[in-house]
């Protein structure tokens, strides 16, 4: 209900029904567009296929990043997610961590992301009660290009103005704490359980590296912003004294294409994505346009715990 009828020009996609609100590019049930695999859900990839995706020494074999673009018209409810115990309390596989890179923002865009110093959780709660909760949120400003985490536990809401890019882990869970008056089920008591009053969460200043930005670099995942200017290879994306494993590239902006023996060029459009596994063969990316210098690629790779910067 809070998202865009019509997601043109970012995807020549007009809803029918209700509004669009995400656009999943790694979910499960996402269907893999080209090459000899095309038509089968990730999922099924990965069942099959979850050594040569990820690496012989990825701790789990199941897809570990969903990756999406969110488009908020409306503002989003408050809630928090879990972290991976309370989650498997529940009966899930793990909790869900986030990070949201902003495409595009309009003047004033914001977004919340955690509590003001001070809150407790009877204040949330009566908060709630009177449809107050937003006074205690902490609210940042967001223009393009800046990077927000949001580590499990975190109260947080996504208001209009910004399109943002979404890594988080592959989980779907949410508990919805306050929305606004609208009629959807409230999770008020998990909600709280999985609360934490103090995290992460925040802006993440940029690093800049040689050939690339590092935006953000946690435990599961790192996203990175490469510009291109010509023809780069495989192995140039790589990072300093980072192991062979999955790496996703999203087109920002521009279009690419890859290429190399032994398998059908892969073009990248704009705003898609093209997944890269650890058994991927060497390969050159270039800039669909003639080298125009207008490709910019996000990269995205898992991070598993135990190996985070």
């Amino acid at each position: 209900m809070w998202g865009f009828r019509d997601l043109r020009p970012w995807y020549d996609r007009v809803a029918e029904g209700d509004p669009i609100g995400e656009v999943w590019l790694t979910g499960d049930d996402c269907e893999i567009a080209t090459g000899p695999h095309a038509g089968k859900r990730l999922a099924a990839l990965f069942e099959s296929d979850s050594a040569a995706l990820l690496g012989a020494e990825a701790p789990t074999p199941d897809s570990p990043l969903l990756i999406k673009v969110i488009f908020a018209k409306e503002k989003l409810s408050v809630q928090v997610h879990p972290d991976d115990k309370l989650a498997r309390k529940y009966g899930e596989p793990r909790g869900k961590t986030e990070c949201w890179y902003a495409l595009a923002a309009e003047p004033g865009a914001q977004v919340a992301a955690g509590l003001k110093p001070g809150t407790t959780l009877a204040g949330i709660k009566e908060e709630i009660q009177a449809g107050t909760l937003e006074q205690s949120l902490n609210v940042l400003p967001v223009k393009t290009g800046d990077m927000v985490f949001v580590d499990a536990g975190t109260v947080h809401a996504i208001w209009p103005g910004s399109i943002l890019l979404e890594t988080q882990q592959n989980c779907d869970l949410t508990y919805r704490m306050f929305d606004y008056g609208r009629q959807r089920e409230l999770h008020i008591d998990k909600s709280l359980e999985a609360t934490k009053l103090t995290t992460r969460a925040g802006k993440v200043a940029p690093r800049e590296l040689a050939d690339r930005t590092v935006l953000i670099d946690v435990e599961y995942f790192r996203v990175e912003r490469i510009g291109m200017n010509g023809v780069r290879t495989g192995e140039s994306l790589h990072g300093v004294d980072e192991e062979s494993g999955l790496a996703y590239l999203f087109a920002a902006a521009g279009a690419g294409r890859l290429t190399g023996a032994g398998f059908e060029p892969v073009d990248l459009p704009t705003r898609g994505i093209v997944a890269v596994p650890a058994s991927s063969p060497a390969f050159v990316v270039e800039d669909a346009k003639a080298h125009d210098g207008k490709l910019e690629l996000i990269r995205i790779t898992p991070n598993w715990p135990s190996k985070a910067a």
